[in-house]
């Protein structure tokens, strides 16, 4: 077993391997929230209205859950480190085509490709990161990697605010930042390896024991030795529903939760309460990307808070306790929207984008370790793809809840997308098993005893 990846104490070969990985997602980041900074000038320049400002964010959406489903796939037949720099090269290119593009169609087609590379980095990221960490540290970096996300939206904020708000510029120079994650594509592939335990299981035991022996500097008579594996020669999805039913149903309900939960939060405050054209709340096109950027400082604080939860209070209590808050700060949200005050509001959604980011950054590596490695990107693309059709029915019903009722109903509505996520915390704390500390290889053991599942 890979018991020297394991029990390895942290090395400087960790902390490259997980910036690396933190900056690819930082860039995913930017990626999807630099559109709730310049939508309004999105629909300006295009003549939209609410309804398809929303539809820019459902095709998003769709296209993420395909990406993730179709690149989770080959993430587990080619690899994390080729699909990680693949899917970077992928959405980057297609973001600097979508700031070319010259018509709302020409602009959405561009933007679903984007969103199809960026979905193939919630597999790769999420199931590399897991597999190249210490037991005792796992839960920590994979948070704090997570927590790159917030970084991202500062980042997206301060562009917006550079671009738009200084040098007076349109939304179409913001889309060109992709051309720094196409560069930074290049460069990963030297600072990022093959996961071992991929390796292994693909049986390039070899190639899997280098890598061990250059990441922790241990060296082992035996070489790698596999676990004994719960591989039954059958597609992936289809070994997944019938041994890992359980963990494929966890993943996909938090994931479901956060991705209505999380977006349908951002589209509120940018289209229905915030937007100068459609707000409940309206502030000046200049000042948006200054109240996403304070939120953005919220939702960093939340990961930090959370990524040392993880291994300090474990999964179980750190996922129940971030999405009962993320619930119930949804409501924060409806008090304060309700009062028309800016102050209020910007208070209201900054609260809320912290415990919202604590319950995301919880459900990654939470649902994420549960999956044999041979399938962990599989399932993990899986559980994104029903995480981003969620957010695609969010983003629906948000709308006609908005239209149709009242801005404190959209808000009531996220809080019952938020509850899910808690509800499905709670069933894991019951009959699920805490990771907290357990080596990926004892994990291993215990699936290939008890493939049934909890």
């Amino acid at each position: 077993m890979a018991a020297r990846l394991d029990h390895t104490r942290w090395r400087p070969a960790h902390t490259r391997i997980a910036t690396a990985l933190g900056i690819g997602w930082m860039l995913d980041a930017f990626e999807v929230q630099i559109i709730g900074s310049v939508i309004p000038g999105i629909q300006s320049e295009f003549g939209l209205g609410a309804d398809q400002a929303v539809t820019i964010n459902v095709v998003w959406f769709f296209g993420i859950a395909v990406g993730a489903l179709g690149f989770g796939w080959l993430a587990d037949r080619v690899g994390r480190k080729r699909l990680f720099v693949a899917t970077l090269l992928v959405y980057s290119l297609a973001a600097v085509a979508s700031a070319a593009a010259p018509s709302y169609e020409v602009f959405m087609l561009f933007r679903f490709i984007t969103a199809l590379g960026v979905g193939g980095e919630y597999s790769a990221i999420t199931s590399a990161i897991s597999e190249f960490t210490p037991a005792r540290n796992r839960g920590r970096s994979n948070g704090l990697v997570m927590t790159f996300w917030a970084l991202g939206g500062i980042l997206s904020s301060l562009v917006s605010i550079l671009v738009i708000s200084t040098f007076g510029l349109t939304w179409r120079y913001t889309l060109l930042f992709g051309v720094v994650s196409a560069v930074y594509g290049l460069l990963a592939r030297r600072l990022v390896p093959e996961s071992p335990r991929w390796l292994a299981s693909r049986g390039r035991l070899a190639e899997a024991d280098a890598v061990v022996v250059a990441i922790t500097g241990q060296t082992s008579a035996d070489g790698y030795v596999l676990p004994p594996s719960g591989r039954r020669g059958r597609g992936a999805l289809t070994e997944l529903w019938k041994h890992h039913r359980s963990k494929l149903f966890f993943g996909m309900a938090l994931d479901f939760s956060e991705a209505a939960g999380y977006y349908g939060l951002f589209t509120a405050m940018s289209v229905f309460v915030f937007s100068s054209a459609s707000g409940a709340v309206p502030i000046s096109d200049a000042a948006l990307p200054w109240y996403f950027l304070v939120a953005n400082v919220g939702a960093l604080a939340g990961g930090v808070l959370v990524a040392w939860a993880l291994d300090a209070l474990g999964r179980r209590p750190s996922v129940v306790i971030s999405y009962s808050g993320a619930a119930l700060s949804m409501l924060g949200c409806a008090a304060a929207a309700s009062t028309g005050s800016r102050g209020l509001v910007l208070a209201s959604f900054t609260v809320a984008a912290f415990f919202a980011t604590c319950a995301w950054v919880s459900a990654y590596p939470t649902f994420s370790e549960q999956f044999p490695t041979h399938l962990r990107a599989t399932g993990v693309g899986a559980s994104v793809g029903v995480g981003r059709m969620g957010a695609v029915v969010g983003q629906v019903l948000l709308a006609e809840v908005a239209v149709v009722f009242s801005v404190t109903s959209m808000f009531v509505l996220l809080a019952a997308f938020w509850m899910i996520g808690a509800a499905a915390g709670v069933t894991w704390w019951v009959k699920g098993n805490e990771a907290r500390g357990v080596t990926l290889g004892d994990l291993e053991l215990d699936r290939a005893a008890s493939t049934a599942g909890v």
